[in-house]
């Protein structure tokens, strides 16, 4: 009996091993050094996109294709050729069969991964450099920006332009939906963030803090709510649970500033990167934000404090883009290591995996690993 116990109480230690521990764990964050390098691409690497439901990712770069790639082996699986200058952004849709890109060429194309990535649509987007494409939530639709200082969405089926949307008085480098598509945010050459209806097109408010061009602008997820009110004071409300209540952007001013994207309040100025902000991220705990820059690191943000806790020294160069794995969890669905999540029950179709990738002007995208 005594041995069973022993057994048991071993079976568990083991279980609990740094190696398990941190594939489940809540908290994790990338730390050096990366488990993968990919090596591949002939210019600076501009998006990283992980598909999300297999260990698949896409990497966009300035040598005017999109390379595919099994992140868990760091094997390189593909090279999507069409676009015939730097490809600027790359994005999945929310099942992943679809993979759109778009690129200084002034297209936006389409590729199908589920035959043979064959480039299926291609939209004549934009009358300048197209810098960024998402898709919206339902994916019926695209929206992008660009250079010719607008923001365009489109009808995936029809390929048809169903909306224009102006006002930045420059080159517009960022795009992002809200997770109920309800809402666009923005960022500019101008200095300014913009936040719009994405039905009407209008525009709802414009950020002015920043002191130079805006980088990356991404909606606060609903779980990194109650950290962003513990750090702003603010007590909860009923409508708490809102997607698109919080916004945080990074920019050439080297800061990150997180806003109430209801009242457009700066909320809390985030300085640390000794160069310009380029990527951010949220961790899927909701209390930490990740953030790139051309400083060549990775910092960590605590959210309800609003303190850098961790420096990861990324990259030889810039680092371009960064991006946490994405995992579509329904029901007692499997995550990607194999664990069943208790938690993937809950509403929260999109699971989030403890993956990072990063990608940077030295050439490389690097995957980061518990």
């Amino acid at each position: 009996m005594d041995l069973e116990n022993r057994n048991a109480a071993l079976q568990e230690e083991l279980s609990l091993s740094p190696a398990k521990r941190a594939a489940t764990q809540m908290d994790w964050f990338p730390r050096a050094p990366a488990a993968h390098v990919l090596t591949g691409h002939r210019s600076p690497v501009t998006r990283v996109a992980f598909h999300p439901q297999y260990s698949i990712i896409a990497s966009a770069s300035e040598d005017a294709t999109v390379k595919i790639w099994d992140w868990e082996t760091g094997e390189f699986e593909r090279t999507l050729k069409g676009h015939t200058k730097a490809v600027m952004d790359v994005e999945f849709d929310h099942k992943g069969h679809l993979l759109v890109t778009c690129s200084s060429d002034l297209f936006i194309k389409i590729w199908d991964s589920q035959n043979e990535w064959k480039n299926i649509k291609t939209f004549p987007g934009h009358d300048h450099s197209v810098s960024a494409v998402r898709f919206m939530p339902g994916d019926q639709y695209i929206v992008s920006a660009s250079r010719d200082r607008t923001i365009r969405v489109f009808n995936i089926a029809s390929t048809h332009l169903v909306r224009t949307i102006s006002g930045h008085a420059e080159w517009v480098r960022c795009v992002m939906p809200s997770d109920d598509g309800k809402w666009l945010a923005s960022g500019s050459k101008d200095h300014t963030v913009r936040i719009w209806d994405a039905q009407t097109g209008e525009s709802k408010l414009e950020l002015r803090d920043h002191e130079n061009d805006v980088e990356v602008v991404t909606f606060a997820p609903v779980a990194a709510y109650a950290a962003i009110r513990e750090l702003t004071g603010t007590p909860n409300t009923d409508r708490a649970k809102r997607p698109g209540l919080y916004l945080a952007s990074g920019a050439r001013d080297k800061t990150i500033k997180l806003w109430d994207a209801q009242t457009g309040q700066l909320l809390r100025n985030l300085p640390g990167h000794d160069n310009w902000v380029r990527a951010l991220a949220f961790h899927p705990s909701g209390k930490y934000l990740l953030s790139a820059s051309d400083d060549k690191t990775i910092r960590i943000w605590e959210l309800s404090t609003g303190r850098c806790v961790k420096t990861v020294d990324a990259h030889n160069h810039f680092v371009t883009t960064l991006a946490w794995g994405r995992q579509i969890t329904s029901g007692g669905t499997t995550a990607t290591n194999g664990a069943v999540s208790e938690a993937s029950s809950t509403v929260d179709l999109e699971k989030l995996v403890n993956v990072v990738a990063t990608g940077s002007v030295d050439q490389t995208i690097k995957i980061w690993l518990p």
